[in-house]
């Protein structure tokens, strides 16, 4: 049985994203950012893991469409077809069938044209957010188990653009908990100079986020240190 305390980490796929797996209840979880993938040579990670410890995923979300964060969808699908994705509308372009056609210039531009091919076949999102969702309302049936309707409740969506158009994060009260992608590192935040990027957008993300979430919210970001409080970046 699994509790939960804090997101387990993997890290996966070319740049070491970390990919989070959420402890929910019983043997659930949910998986976020994975990028485990053949290039890599650790596309068997997360699947492992899963099955080491007897897991089961029930859902894929993802923070953002960045190619780092979406190589492993794929193969997380192919293992779990009932697995939803879910990635804001505004990054569904770069998350599916089409992520290599949308991001091949832009790896070519910063010199990681190779990684192209491992965003070719990838799985086109479930479901597409806008912000304000709970993830019961994303990944489950209404025939769900209450349990499990339970602790996806309590996960809420937000929208922080900037680090891209579609860049969100998800946020559990109960649990002081905030998964902040790549809108927010420990003293620093995701970078806007790549296509969608805006600085002014990520700024007011940031402000939304610093007078919204108490400061002793633990973040679990996509790169860098971890469990940090928001605090420690005022």
């Amino acid at each position: 049985m699994l509790s939960l305390t804090e997101p387990i980490e993997i890290a996966t796929g070319p740049l070491q994203v970390h990919t989070w797996l959420v402890p929910l209840t019983g043997n659930k979880v949910f998986a976020v950012d994975p990028a485990a993938c053949a290039f890599s040579h650790d596309g068997a990670a997360l699947l492992d893991y899963l099955a080491q410890h007897a897991l089961e995923l029930v859902g894929i979300l993802l923070t953002h469409g960045h190619f780092d964060h979406v190589m492993g969808t794929r193969i997380l699908k192919d293992a779990f077809p009932d697995c939803k994705i879910a990635v804001h509308a505004l990054d569904k372009g770069m998350a599916g069938s089409r992520a290599a056609q949308m991001q091949g210039v832009t790896l070519h531009e910063i010199g990681m044209g190779e990684l192209t091919f491992a965003l070719e076949n990838l799985p086109d999102a479930d479901a597409l957010l806008s912000g304000g969702e709970t993830l019961d309302r994303v990944f489950l049936s209404e025939d769900a188990d209450e349990a499990l309707v339970n602790a996806l409740q309590a996960w809420q969506i937000i929208h922080t653009p900037g680090h891209t158009q579609g860049s969100l994060c998800a946020y559990n009260a109960a649990e002081n908990i905030l998964l902040s992608g790549d809108t927010l590192f420990y003293r620093t935040r995701g970078r806007t100079d790549l296509p969608g990027g805006s600085e002014q957008e990520i700024q007011q993300s940031l402000r939304l986020l610093y007078q919204t979430i108490p400061p002793k919210t633990r973040i679990y970001p996509g790169h860098g240190k971890y469990g940090f409080p928001l605090e420690e970046n005022f």
